[in-house]
């Protein structure tokens, strides 16, 4: 069994509990893990601090009302952020600079590059995940639990796509 302050986990060790926490996501808030709709649901909040109007639009009503089901997902996001710092403090790992592999795919080893372009990445990936509806956790650990084809799908064309990502990067097609 792994400990908190190892470095690594085996990736069947944490696939194993992070599929157990389908059980209780099930029985105390009916719902399964995905992430995605938490960013609707803070985007949703902050926007309609400054129009009120936006409630209106059913998707965002929907999202932003004071729900369990729609909290959950900002307490998990959160809680994934903080887990990993905790993770990379207990074990004794230290933030590294920018890997060889990016500064030869980007072209440069500056760090506002390569921030740049994870932001824009996510926010094209967040956008994909929306128009999804769902995210990898969301359809690849939820949706294929529930052997749903849509997340099966999803999650085909996921790895495709990654793939081909990875392959471009590598500047191997």
């Amino acid at each position: 069994m792994p400990r908190l302050t190892d470095r690594v986990w085996s990736p069947y060790v944490a696939g194993i509990v992070i599929g157990l926490l389908q059980i209780p996501a099930f029985l105390l808030i009916e719902t399964a893990l995905g992430a995605s709709s938490s960013y609707v649901t803070i985007g949703g909040l902050l926007a309609s601090l400054v129009d009120q109007d936006v409630l209106k639009i059913g998707y965002v009503a929907r999202h932003v009302a004071a729900t369990g089901k729609n909290w959950w997902q900002v307490a998990l996001v959160v809680g994934v952020a903080l887990g990993a710092f905790v993770s990379m403090r207990w074990s004794g790992a230290r933030r590294q600079a920018i890997a060889p592999i990016w500064a030869r795919a980007l072209g440069t080893s500056s760090p506002t590059v390569r921030y740049a372009v994870a932001f824009a990445a996510g926010f094209v990936m967040l956008f994909g995940a929306r128009i999804a509806d769902g995210c990898t956790s969301g359809h690849g650990l939820s949706g294929v639990a529930q052997l749903a084809v849509g997340s099966f799908v999803a999650v085909t064309a996921m790895f495709v796509g990654g793939i081909v990502a990875g392959r471009l990067v590598l500047r191997r097609i």
